[in-house]
């Protein structure tokens, strides 16, 4: 049986990650993304801000997906939930494949999951205040809903680009 599985190529941290709820902030097509059962966190050792110990290359985090969602660091990109995770520390299974984001299989990357001892995802740390988006409020409305606030939903939730919205109202 083939296990399908992203591998992410990341400076940040476990407890950061874990912290974050998933890894964040991925260039990739959402779509796809949420169709691939697992995912696999390797080392990014070379990266000037690297957070974690691990040997350049190493898998660090075996989790499974939970939901592809807009990352909370920039608009543009993914934050790729997990609803479990393994911790591992299991080296050279990042290949140096051109972009850090990479389809392919566990049993390529010599990963067995029946092997793992996985845990549930604590709920995610809270945005601080100061960093979250407030919705303007309208005396008489329950909210105001701008165009920049749709087309961020629509192009969330059908795995485009927010350019490749438009919306028309008429009145």
């Amino acid at each position: 049986m083939s296990h399908q599985a992203i591998a992410i190529f990341t400076f940040k941290s476990r407890e950061r990650i874990i912290s974050d709820g998933g890894t964040s902030s991925w260039a990739l097509n959402r779509a796809h993304a949420r169709t691939i059962p697992w995912v696999v966190c390797t080392r990014n050792a070379a990266h000037g801000s690297v957070e974690g110990p691990e040997s350049h290359g190493a898998a660090f985090i075996v989790a499974r997906l939970k939901e592809v969602v807009v990352s909370p660091e920039n608009p543009d990109r993914w934050l790729i939930q997990f609803s479990e995770y393994a911790e591992i520390n299991q080296p050279g299974v990042w290949q140096g494949w051109r972009n850090p984001v990479k389809y392919t299989t566990l049993e390529d990357l010599g990963i067995d999951p029946d092997a793992l001892t996985f845990r549930p995802m604590p709920e995610p740390t809270p945005v601080e205040p100061e960093a979250a988006e407030e919705i303007e409020q309208v005396e008489d409305a329950p909210f105001t809903l701008t165009i920049a606030r749709a087309k961020e939903g629509l192009a969330n939730a059908f795995g485009v680009k927010r350019d490749a919205v438009e919306i028309t109202i008429r009145g």
